[in-house]
């Protein structure tokens, strides 16, 4: 059995902690979930990949919509499930690397992209700018502050993940060779 397989349910027990620490309260967009599915990209079987992060919020959504009584799934959702499946995507170019470097890049741009994708789809569901170039603009202006949340959750989410993933990849590696010795 490979490395890459005898750790898949490594990769998703980190995938599933990380969906549930999204129920943990936190600054606005400081959340796991695109790390999560960079992660889910990177490390777990394509379907899985995919299926994993969307399933995942499908459950949490209701959740979190009950305690803040909002609705559990809007026309907007389709922007942020499709922001995350391009997270999964961006992720899957992380398959065969540990480097840290390349992991962050992946992980500003996943973060940058979140950014486009759902503020594209907050002007244009909700009637809070114009629908003009000038709306669009002032819809990403105003949501400047947030992504700073949104880069900052990704960075320390994504180290987390890949980060415990590595360490643990490492410490069962040394155990084995000393059982070996």
């Amino acid at each position: 059995m490979t490395k890459n397989t005898a750790w898949r349910p490594v990769a998703l027990s980190l995938t599933v902690l990380g969906s549930l620490a999204r129920l943990l309260p936190h600054p606005p967009n400081f959340a796991p979930v695109g790390a999560m599915s960079l992660f889910a990209g990177a490390r777990l079987p394509v379907w899985q990949a995919y299926l994993v992060p969307l399933a995942l919020m499908a459950i949490t959504d209701p959740i979190l919509g009950a305690f803040y009584g909002v609705a559990a799934f809007s026309k907007f959702q389709i922007f942020m499930y499709s922001s995350f499946l391009i997270s999964v995507w961006l992720g899957r170019r992380l398959r065969s690397t540990d480097n840290w470097s390349r992991i962050g890049a992946f992980t500003v741009l996943n973060s940058v992209q979140f950014f486009l994708v759902t503020n594209f789809g907050s002007w244009l569901w909700f009637q809070s700018y114009p629908k003009t170039a000038s709306g669009l603009a002032s819809c990403y202006v105003a949501a400047i502050p947030f992504f700073g949340w949104t880069l900052a959750g990704d960075v320390v989410y994504t180290a987390a993940l890949f980060g415990l993933y590595a360490w643990l990849g490492r410490s069962v590696a040394a155990r084995e060779r000393v059982a070996v010795a």
